[in-house]
């Protein structure tokens, strides 16, 4: 072979090792976010950053604003005169936001009130944001199978489908994505990572030493009101990094600390999520 050959054979080969050797996340590919809620929202909000970064996102930005309770409602928020709402609006007045997250909540008689106001404020200086709905639990778990039956439904499986399907799909994303059709509207189901670890622990299929109501680091939920413990917490957070920057869990590398694997919990949730309201 002559030399003309061989150099044309090594240039050829550096450029296949380059491709198949490359970083599969690239840090300029960070996300900048705005993220606002209450507390079933603001968990996963906090871990999130912790996530992405593992992941190799080195140029993720995210601004949270979270209020308790009903406080932190989009509709709250926007009707607010407090600091919450001035942080908001500037961040977004900045432009360059990639996603705006607000946590869900059902107005039954007028679903989109709070929503629509963010959205149509955001669009302004971020035309091509994208915005998703984290769809929170069914509250008080230790009364969930009598309340699926109180309400006609024959398991709390059928109850939290229903809870996603209709509260919120039909009810608020379907209209949102209706008044705005050019705009990335979509959900993240993290209510079910509190639904799916608790059937695990009735199954008593979870591998760690973990109670249904305590301490935060042991337990599935802090107090009666279903708060997550971390276990839920960073299952939660590794739906929205699959969610999000569309990681692929099974690859994924970050220690949750836990013996149970929550990637796989979390990605099996994903996988089962009605892909047209995915991002």
């Amino acid at each position: 072979m002559n030399m003309r050959k061989i150099t044309a054979l090594f240039i050829f080969l550096t450029i296949i090792l380059s491709s198949c050797t490359k970083e599969k996340v690239d840090e300029n590919e960070g996300y900048n976010m705005l993220l606002m809620g209450h507390s079933f929202f603001r968990p996963y909000a906090e871990r999130l950053e912790e996530v992405v970064i593992d992941a190799g996102y080195k140029s993720h930005i995210q601004t949270n604003v979270f209020r308790g309770g009903e406080n932190g409602r989009a509709l709250d928020l926007w009707n607010s005169t407090g600091n919450e709402n001035t942080l908001i609006k500037e961040i977004l007045d900045n432009g360059n936001v990639d996603f705006m997250g607000m946590t869900g909540w059902n107005l039954f008689h007028h679903p989109t009130d709070g929503y629509r106001e963010w959205i149509n404020y955001a669009l302004v200086n971020n035309p091509d944001i994208k915005i998703f709905i984290s769809i929170s639990p069914i509250d008080f778990p230790n009364n969930w199978e009598q309340r699926a039956l109180d309400y006609g439904f024959s398991s709390i499986e059928e109850a939290f489908e229903y809870h996603i399907s209709q509260n919120f799909h039909q009810t608020l994303i379907d209209s949102l994505r209706s008044e705005f059709p050019s705009t990335n509207i979509f959900s993240i189901p993290t209510g079910r990572a509190s639904k799916e670890l608790s059937r695990m622990y009735q199954d008593g299929l979870l591998l760690d030493s973990i109670s249904h109501t305590g301490p935060y680091n042991s337990s599935l939920f802090t107090d009666e009101k279903g708060h997550q413990g971390k276990m839920i917490v960073y299952t939660g957070a590794l739906m929205w990094l699959n969610a999000l920057y569309q990681v692929d869990l099974s690859d994924n590398n970050f220690i949750t600390g836990f013996n149970t694997d929550l990637h796989s919990v979390a990605q099996m949730i994903m996988n089962s999520h009605d892909p047209d309201y995915n991002q």
